[in-house]
């Protein structure tokens, strides 16, 4: 079994040779749930770059605690490019997928789209508890792939809105079944890199034209269509691998 890793709010002052107590939800899954002993090594990260690892020094079962002898202090600088991706509302039963292959990718936030063809509709409060689910499951595909950064989900965004963010992107792109253009020709620069994945039913025309206005490039992923639950983590593992590549082509 790998260590245990959790997610908590810690010191931004933490350093080496301090100790760190675990409380609270994640506190209590460590104590009885993984049944964490005395000894075991775990990692506990704040969500948003920084963690400390180390052995368990002390547990406190009937609070749901347990203290952390810090040996390591971690920092992730973050990903170059900042991926973010505008996920048009899928079904129900598909967003789960979605969200947690686009966090194990690397997402760095998701924007929640009200495509004109998807079929879910968020409105008020059930629009608030949406988005709060899309946040609960970053966050436990945050802990599964043991990232210390956790993506954010937006608020949800108009096509309007959607538009603005791509206007104002490093690179913007739309991922389409009739689009001309191989992700695998595309150039995308370091800085913030946007790309929108459309819902079943697709990208409608007029949302597509204000898309391209805006600046964003219709981009073909293969030659099949995916389900709207895979193609954004599709996308990323491509947009990064061609990021990666030329930035190391850059460096030679």
């Amino acid at each position: 079994m790998s260590d245990g890793f959790f997610i908590a709010d810690l010191d931004p002052a933490v350093a080496a040779r301090d100790v760190v107590t675990l409380s609270g939800p994640e506190g209590r899954h460590a104590v009885t749930v993984r049944r964490i002993e005395v000894g075991e090594t775990v990692t506990v990260a704040d969500g948003r770059g920084h963690g400390v690892r180390g052995a368990v020094v002390e547990v406190r079962k009937e609070q749901s605690q347990l203290d952390v002898w810090v040996e390591q202090v971690l920092v992730d600088p973050g990903p170059e490019p900042r991926f973010v991706c505008v996920q048009a509302l899928p079904k129900n039963d598909r967003v789960e997928q979605a969200i947690d292959l686009l966090t194990e990718v690397g997402v760095s936030e998701i924007v929640p789209w009200q495509a004109s063809r998807s079929v879910v509709r968020w409105q008020g409060e059930r629009g608030e508890r949406a988005r709060d689910r899309w946040q609960s499951i970053a966050r436990a595909a945050t802990k599964q792939s043991r990232r210390l950064t956790m993506p954010i989900v937006a608020p949800l965004a108009s096509t309007a809105q959607v538009a603005d963010r791509l206007r104002f992107a490093d690179s913007a792109y739309v991922c389409h079944e009739s689009a001309t253009d191989p992700i695998i020709a595309q150039h995308p620069s370091l800085g913030e890199v946007v790309f929108v994945i459309g819902p079943e039913g697709g990208v409608a025309p007029d949302e597509l034209a204000a898309f391209q206005a805006a600046g964003a490039v219709a981009i073909l992923m293969g030659g099949t269509v995916l389900r709207t639950s895979t193609a954004g983590g599709v996308a990323l593992v491509q947009l990064r691998q061609l990021a990666e590549l030329i930035h190391w082509m850059d460096d030679e």
